[in-house]
């Protein structure tokens, strides 16, 4: 995967389409400068609640928030991240 910092789309918010910009322009309000504390996988029984299948990483924030992947807007199953981190291109589902 090339990677998306350098990648010969539009770098510009600006040049992107209004719903895009709207949820970037949320997302980085609430996420840039966050402190990871701590990461694992869904425990079994949390993964069970949401009636997934899989574990995907939870990303733990200082702040007590966090963020997980999912395979869809509803939440219907795990997701995976993809990432520039040499040798770890995947963190995947279990």
């Amino acid at each position: 995967m090339e990677n998306l910092e350098k990648s010969n789309r539009p770098t510009n918010i600006s040049q992107q389409d209004d719903m895009t910009k709207k949820w970037a322009d949320r997302f980085s309000i609430v996420l840039v400068g966050k402190t990871i504390k701590s990461v694992r996988y869904l425990y079994t029984v949390e993964r069970r609640d949401m009636g997934w299948f899989k574990k995907s990483l939870v990303i733990f924030f200082t702040d007590g928030s966090f963020i997980f992947p999912s395979s869809d807007n509803e939440g219907n199953d795990a997701g995976a991240y993809f990432t520039s981190i040499r040798d770890m291109e995947v963190i995947p589902i279990l």
